[in-house]
């Protein structure tokens, strides 16, 4: 399988585009991290078992409600209970971290899931200001996005260990990685995860394009920026040895109920969640009683208005038209949703409905 065949996915039964999973490993009040991590595993497996192609987990910190700080970690875990779909960070935030240890962790995943392990980055902090000094040890957090490109270019010089002669770390070696298979005796596969961008505005859809790089737009919080981006992306494309053609992939948020009533209720609660993230108050997500009785101000249900018309929810049939609409507008080549609600069983039966309205196979 070449680097092409590992970015683009094959439509399965009657979806336009490959679809795929975001995971932001969400709690629940009520509920612990162990109970929202057994919740990813029950839909990775359900994803792996009914055509889903990939499954991604977000980097956060900070969050009470979101247990993803640690994509790696995650990652090895859902590695360890799913044998075919492909696995992968949407995405770790590059600033946050050495280049050489992002290198190390998902040289391991590769070598724990063989050819099945995709390293998206980020060049946000996933969280806010001081917690991005806190990770970084530096109250410069403005120098890590500037220096995205430089940083990226070298986390893949260690990915690929090739860093010319006489660069200060051309006799460094991420490992495990290539160097395995050119020392004496060495049998390790040469391959590496492929590497995506990730982004919510221009820069990163331009610098993917320049790159040749596939692109992962975060439409489920930016959507007023889809359209712009890709089509950045799209002109800035310049064929490379991982794509002969732009590849974009979109993040949305999507939620089907058996009824509509009861998609509206849960959805709620993930717009009530992003009320209290955006007004300093972060917390667990709230039950569908807690955010049916919460009061809100006027500012706020005007945010929840203009958010939930950016999340696709209905039965089946009407989230399955809203996709379709979707990938019409903006022309992406796979949809990657992310099912926010407080209970696991929720979303698990989302992705389910979702599947069947598309006849992915069962």
């Amino acid at each position: 399988m070449n680097a092409v065949d590992e970015i683009r996915g094959a439509a399965i039964g009657t979806a336009p585009v490959p679809l795929s999973v975001l995971d932001l490993v969400t709690v629940g009040s009520g509920r612990t991290a162990s109970d929202a991590l057994r919740t990813s595993v029950d839909i990775a497996r359900l994803a792996e078992s009914r055509g889903y192609h990939r499954h991604w987990v977000a980097e956060h910190h900070s969050m009470p409600g979101v247990a993803s700080s640690s994509p790696a970690v995650i990652l090895a875990h859902l590695a360890a209970h799913t044998e075919r779909i492909r696995l992968g960070s949407g995405g770790v935030m590059l600033p946050n971290h050495a280049p050489l240890v992002i290198a190390e962790q998902f040289g391991t995943l590769e070598a724990l899931a063989p050819g099945r392990v995709d390293l998206g980055l980020g060049r946000a902090p996933g969280t806010d200001g001081a917690t991005a000094a806190a990770l970084r040890r530096s109250d410069t957090l403005h120098e890590g996005a500037d220096d995205f490109p430089q940083q990226l270019a070298e986390l893949i010089r260690f990915l690929d260990d090739d860093f010319p002669h006489g660069h200060p770390y051309s006799r460094i070696h991420a490992v495990p990685g290539p160097v395995q298979a050119t020392s004496p005796g060495g049998v390790q596969s040469p391959a590496r995860p492929p590497v995506w961008l990730l982004g919510s505005s221009g820069f990163s859809a331009r610098l993917a394009g320049t790159l040749g790089l596939p692109f992962a737009f975060a439409h489920h919080f930016s959507a007023q920026n889809t359209l712009p981006a890709l089509d950045l992306y799209r002109q800035s494309f310049r064929p490379s040895a991982v794509l002969d053609a732009p590849y974009a992939l979109i993040g949305v948020s999507a939620l089907a109920a058996d009824d509509e009533r009861e998609a509206r209720r849960q959805v709620l609660t993930g717009a009530l969640s992003m009320v209290r993230l955006r007004t300093g108050r972060p917390g667990l997500i709230p039950t569908p009683k807690e955010a049916e009785e919460y009061a809100f101000g006027p500012m706020e249900r005007e945010f929840v208005d203009g958010w939930l018309k950016n999340v696709i929810h209905g039965t089946p049939d009407a989230v399955r038209a809203g996709l379709d609409d979707l990938h019409k507008r903006t022309g992406a080549d796979e949809l990657m949703i992310t099912a926010n609600a407080h209970g696991g069983d929720v979303r698990l039966r989302s992705y389910e409905l979702i599947a069947d309205a598309y006849g992915l196979p069962a």
